[in-house]
């Protein structure tokens, strides 16, 4: 039988990956990755002279087209497959990851006379300089009692969309009047793929805010939604047109092929896990985590973000937390505060720092150092939704040792998880299985084990170290339909290509038993610190703040 394949595009912070996969096993054939030449701008703009002020995270949309250009022929080139025999094509961003561009989608700083202004080019989903927008908007919505907030778990972050437009309404309001619209980045390459516009990937149709409420914040804002955003969403796996002659030349494929909407990466990584029905709650771990969870009913839950009905999978609502670090805790750790004697001894035995701490971590039981840490060293997304918030650590002495601290500093990240866990199951939504994707998940046992214990659940891994690629590639799968060698729908390409490894975390009852009474002390600093006992992490960002100034 004829081989047939599909490529999804996963576009990160640093580098946008190309995986080649076989449409009927899901094997993966071949990966290809480009490094953004611009990386993220975060001091200064491709002229060399723009600088930026903190807070600041851009792209230039250049790099995603030359990742096209680069890792599509690389992957025709070493598999030697016929062009024809590629069948679809998904693409991924994270979310509120945006940018202006023209009616012909011409993004705005291609425009010689905008090359020098910052907000003409992609705000990142981690781009924070909008935040004061977001404080005043979080404000004003408590004060008229608008209801749109509850989608989004009570408060806007600076990350997302409307804070950011925003902000290009009020410090570039030339820019905001040349723009036609304010599009995601992937909706923006699919258009680059086919020629059309596509609808949006966002995840948000019916939960933005009035024309009435938008046009308080500024006037240019009224119309915004109606006029610079598409509001239709869309389901994984749908079509979004053919490949045009402009993609076909700039990747090798043939003009033609089928193209998918674009896709969420956390959203899109749940069928590559096999995940197409509710109550199955896949963590995405890394520097920082995202946890996703299909459910049938709508609720608002504090924290946490509830996606559109159909905006994922068909017939479903997604909710999706976030905790603001997790590797990032551990990396802050090694390179602040970890003796040189440390380095010295994993150079001897040929590891690395993390390793060494981990090999001399794993020999305590929970709750021997006797230490409680809170996961806030980079703020609290969910379910607090308060970046002013900072890390706490209990019960350090004199006799301390680095590899403890370390050890609490992962638990911690773990006890956060389970605060999320909680909070979605106390909404009413039964997550009844458990499944882990990304960096920390893949490649560190220690730490997955610790996870288990604390939430008392089997953990499943994914099966591909590319998860959201692999996600997008079915969606491409999808896109292109069974009479052409795919799929009818996401959930029956989930059955078959969707994978986890044979081997999975399962709690020891033990360390479940003193993990619970440690989580009970952590929900008590969680909420004295997190909901008005104690607000001394604002006073002394306040304090910090003025002595700045």
């Amino acid at each position: 039988m004829k081989k047939r394949y599909s490529i999804g595009i996963d576009y990160g912070s640093m580098a946008g990956k190309s995986v080649l996969i076989d449409v009927d096993t899901g094997d993966e054939i071949a990966v290809s990755v480009f490094n953004y030449p611009h990386s993220v701008m975060t001091e200064c703009l491709p002229d060399g002279k723009t600088k930026l002020e903190d807070g600041w995270a851009l792209h230039d949309p250049q790099d995603y087209l030359d990742v096209l250009a680069s890792t599509i022929p690389a992957l025709l080139k070493e598999t030697d497959i016929n062009p024809a025999d590629v069948i679809g094509i998904g693409v991924d961003f994270a979310s509120s990851t945006v940018m202006p561009v023209k009616e012909d989608g011409t993004p705005i700083c291609f425009m010689e006379e905008y090359k020098s202004e910052p907000h003409a080019y992609v705000k990142l989903w981690k781009h924070h300089a909008a935040q004061k927008y977001a404080d005043s908007l979080n404000k004003y919505a408590e004060k008229t009692n608008e209801d749109f907030l509850l989608k989004y778990g009570g408060k806007f972050s600076s990350e997302w969309l409307v804070p950011k437009i925003w902000q290009i309404a009020e410090e570039a309001p030339r820019v905001y009047d040349e723009m036609d619209k304010f599009i995601g980045a992937a909706d923006w390459i699919v258009w680059q793929l086919t020629g059309i516009e596509p609808i949006n990937t966002q995840g948000i149709e019916n939960t933005l805010p009035s024309k009435e409420f938008l046009k308080s914040l500024n006037p240019k804002l009224e119309d915004f939604v109606d006029i610079k955003f598409k509001r239709k969403v869309s389901s994984i796996g749908k079509k979004a047109g053919e490949l045009n002659q402009f993609a076909a030349g700039l990747t090798g494929l043939k003009q033609g092929t089928a193209v998918a909407v674009g896709n969420i990466n956390t959203q899109v990584s749940l069928p590559a896990v096999g995940i197409a029905d509710p109550c199955k709650l896949l963590m995405i771990i890394g520097k920082s985590a995202c946890d996703i969870v299909l459910g049938e009913e709508e609720k608002n839950i504090s924290g946490i973000y509830c996606a559109d009905k159909n905006s994922i999978i068909d017939g479903y609502y997604g909710y999706e937390a976030i905790q603001s670090g997790v590797g990032e805790h551990f990396d802050w750790f090694v390179k602040s505060s970890v003796p040189e004697s440390y380095y010295r001894e994993a150079n001897a035995l040929d590891m690395n720092i993390h390793q060494l701490l981990r090999t001399k971590a794993s020999k305590q039981r929970p709750g021997e150092s006797g230490l409680l840490a809170l996961d806030w060293w980079n703020g609290s997304r969910s379910v607090l939704m308060d970046k002013d918030l900072s890390g706490v650590m209990l019960g350090l002495n004199l006799q301390t040792r680095p590899e403890e601290i370390y050890r609490a500093l992962l638990e911690a990240t773990a006890y956060g998880a389970r605060m999320i866990l909680d909070t979605i199951r106390d909404a009413g939504i039964p997550v009844t299985e458990l499944y882990a994707a990304g960096g920390v998940a893949q490649k560190d046992a220690f730490i997955m084990q610790i996870y288990a214990d604390v939430m008392n659940m089997d953990i499943k891994i994914a099966g591909s170290v590319h998860t959201p690629a692999l996600g997008s590639a079915m969606s491409g799968a999808v896109a292109a339909g069974k009479e052409n060698g795919g799929y009818d729908t996401i959930e029956e390409c989930a059955k078959i290509l969707g994978k986890t490894k044979a081997h999975y975390y399962r709690p020891i009852p033990e360390n479940v038993e003193t993990y619970n009474e440690l989580y009970k002390e952590y929900k008590k600093l969680h909420n004295y610190y997190g909901k008005g006992g104690n607000d001394v992490m604002k006073r002394l960002k306040d304090i910090k703040m003025a002595l700045k100034n």
